[in-house]
């Protein structure tokens, strides 16, 4: 993958502090348990055990969970159909991408875990 300029970089991190922010004021309006949100939060970050099966699992796995189509998807389910609990799951989702783009974590490619849409990340193959 090739890593996007500075200044689009930068934009990316700013649309993921805005999701996030959006996200948790959502979600306190909402009223659910924080303790709730503290247990969801990371929930995404399972996919990542797709990598034990090599990249192209690993990425499609975490692409799936850190892509903005599922939890928009579950929150219009959840605003059509009155499910209070679908909307505070959909709420933390988004959040937690969010807050991973504020962090510069991007969607992955299928040649290693350290390329991502937003640049690498870790450490250099020292190889």
């Amino acid at each position: 993958m090739t890593t996007p300029p500075a200044g689009v970089r930068t934009l990316l991190r700013l649309e993921g502090l805005a999701v996030l922010i959006a996200a948790l004021l959502a979600y306190a309006q909402l009223g659910a348990g924080w303790g709730a949100f503290a247990l969801l939060f990371l929930l995404p970050d399972l996919s990542l055990l797709g990598f034990l099966a090599g990249p192209r699992v690993g990425a499609a796995a975490y692409n799936a969970a850190h892509s903005y189509l599922g939890p928009v998807a579950l929150l219009a389910a959840a605003a059509l159909g009155e499910w209070p609990v679908a909307l505070a799951v959909g709420l933390i989702w988004c959040a937690h991408i969010g807050f991973d783009r504020l962090l510069g974590f991007g969607l992955h490619g299928t040649s290693g875990f350290g390329a991502t849409h937003l640049g690498r990340i870790g450490r250099a193959d020292p190889w």
